[in-house]
């Protein structure tokens, strides 16, 4: 009889483990599965690939970039290498033009629901077939107001000899061509030699004048915070960053227009795990992890339930939530095709120059 009972217990216990595994399995489909995450540093709250992982048995390997640059090149090296990316829209644009990007299954993906209208379909995805927007932002200058001795309103003040050795510069050719192009009266988006010769000028002439701190990117917001340059040309959300660890800065995008950008998640074609990658894709619209990644690296969330939760003071923050007329005067950047060689060109001649 013991032997019986053993027996039966021993049957019991299996057919509990079974249903267990099996209720496990129904959950958590992907459970055991890696994907391969690209994106950019300090771009998303480490607690939320913990969760992400617990949640969905799904095992993150987290993968850093410095600029959509970078990433490109390290991806058409490896196409297979990553199964998440999330380029800005320019970059975004160029990859569905070259079928370099899996089409998104939205019925894996039930929070893209939840993003805000003007994000669903943007220019460079017009179908919204191919990303699904992270986070949004503005370019702009960080400036510290104990440094300054007038109000910080224009591009041209990064080029005034008189903050010699205090401009800290981004190194992003995009960018920091697209502002001078801006400054010039040009579109950001400029293709000719000419203007972009122009451009180039304007940008070796501040290097020979002494003004140049530095080209950097993710370092620029701690040293503002440090007090190491008067003036510093961020994103939005690195801006917040560093407005929060100093009282002394401030952040302005300049009248004549600046780049608002959108940065998209993606999944390459060669993906290993494509459906774990839109998996992890939806979890990064569900509205309390936007919030907590919002929270996190402080840029603007496309998903209208956060946008709603917002407190009084956050919604009224120009930099967090920029209004019309900041909007009105910035433009998004455009792949420019073939071109991009001759931005290459012309910003190793800017680099190059003593």
């Amino acid at each position: 009889m013991k032997k019986v009972l053993c027996m039966v217990l021993a049957l019991l216990m299996s057919l509990l483990a079974v249903g267990t595994a099996s209720a496990d399995s129904a959950d958590k489909p992907y459970a055991g599965t890696e994907i391969v995450v690209f994106n950019w540093y300090d771009y998303i709250d480490p607690s939320v690939i913990d969760m992400f992982t617990e949640e969905t048995g799904i095992t993150v390997k987290y993968a850093n970039f410095t600029n959509n640059e970078e990433m490109y090149t390290k991806l058409t090296a490896n196409p297979g290498a990553y199964d998440v990316i999330v380029p800005s829209d320019y970059i975004i644009e160029r990859m569905i033009a070259g079928d370099a990007l899996l089409k998104l299954d939205p019925a894996l993906m039930p929070n893209i629901a939840g993003l805000c209208d003007w994000v669903k379909t943007p220019a460079y995805d017009p179908t919204g077939e191919y990303s699904v927007p992270y986070m949004w932002g503005t370019l702009g200058i960080l400036y510290n107001t104990t440094m300054v001795d007038e109000p910080i309103t224009h591009w041209a003040q990064l080029f005034d000899t008189k903050y010699a050795n205090n401009v800290i510069m981004m190194d992003s050719y995009r960018d920091t061509l697209g502002l001078v192009l801006k400054m010039l009266g040009y579109s950001m988006n400029e293709r000719s030699e000419e203007a972009l010769g122009e451009a180039r000028d304007v940008l070796i002439k501040q290097k020979q004048d002494g003004i140049v701190k530095a080209y950097q990117l993710d370092e620029t917001k701690d040293k503002m915070i440090a007090g190491e340059a008067a003036l510093a040309v961020v994103y939005s959300g690195d801006a917040l960053y560093a407005m929060e660890g100093s009282e002394d800065l401030a952040y302005v995008v300049p009248m004549e227009g600046s780049n608002i950008w959108l940065d998209g998640m993606c999944i390459p074609k060669e993906s290993k795990n494509p459906e774990a990658a839109m998996v992890f894709i939806d979890y990064m619209c569900r509205p309390d992890i936007a919030r907590m990644n919002m929270d996190y690296i402080w840029y603007s969330t496309p998903i209208q339930a956060v946008i709603d939760g917002m407190s009084e003071e956050e919604s009224s923050n120009a930099t967090l939530n920029p209004p019309q007329d900041v909007i009105d005067r910035c433009e998004f950047f455009n792949d420019v095709g073939e071109d991009v060689y001759l931005y290459e060109e012309i910003w190793s001649e800017v680099r190059l120059a003593r």
